[in-house]
């Protein structure tokens, strides 16, 4: 009985999810960034030039439920102990895409204007005008159709 019921419920496992955004990060920064997405493992690093883009499709992460995407000035900063890093976190939950925007080791971006933007205009935004994160709660909650983007270095 215990085999039948497993097989049942396998296929429900592999549903499909319903149409879902992405997680974005553009580099407008003079300098290269490394970026590596962080979940119940850890990505190989991402090199982001001047200009260059990342995304990943939201997804939930079946141990640690969100996802992180770790970023740092120098190559090897998330192995390096108190290198600055920006942390672009996210869940995915049913419809909604809970997402946040925070700082450990210090700032790496400080004097340069960081934004989290969802591509659905009445979403709240993050907006870090000067690359240091403000008093209060980040974490902002919107449909998760859309993508939401980090910019690093907004006009």
């Amino acid at each position: 009985m215990k085999l039948s019921l497993v097989s049942l419920t396998l296929p429900l496992a592999t549903v499909a999810l319903p149409n879902v955004g992405y997680a974005r990060v553009r580099n407008n920064c003079t300098e290269t960034v490394w970026l590596w997405s962080v979940g119940t493992n850890i990505s190989a690093p991402y090199r982001l030039q001047q200009g260059a883009s990342y995304a990943e499709q939201f997804s939930r992460d079946p141990i640690t439920g969100g996802r992180a995407l770790k970023i740092t000035i120098p190559e090897n900063g998330l192995y390096t102990p108190g290198v600055p890093q920006t942390i672009f976190a996210y869940n995915l939950d049913g419809a909604g895409i809970w997402y946040d925007l925070s700082d450990v080791f210090g700032d790496a971006f400080i004097g340069k204007k960081l934004v989290v933007a969802s591509a659905e205009p009445t979403c709240q935004k993050i907006i870090w005008p000067t690359g240091v994160p403000p008093a209060g709660s980040q974490v902002k909650v919107c449909t998760a159709e859309k993508d939401v983007t980090l910019t690093l270095c907004a006009d």
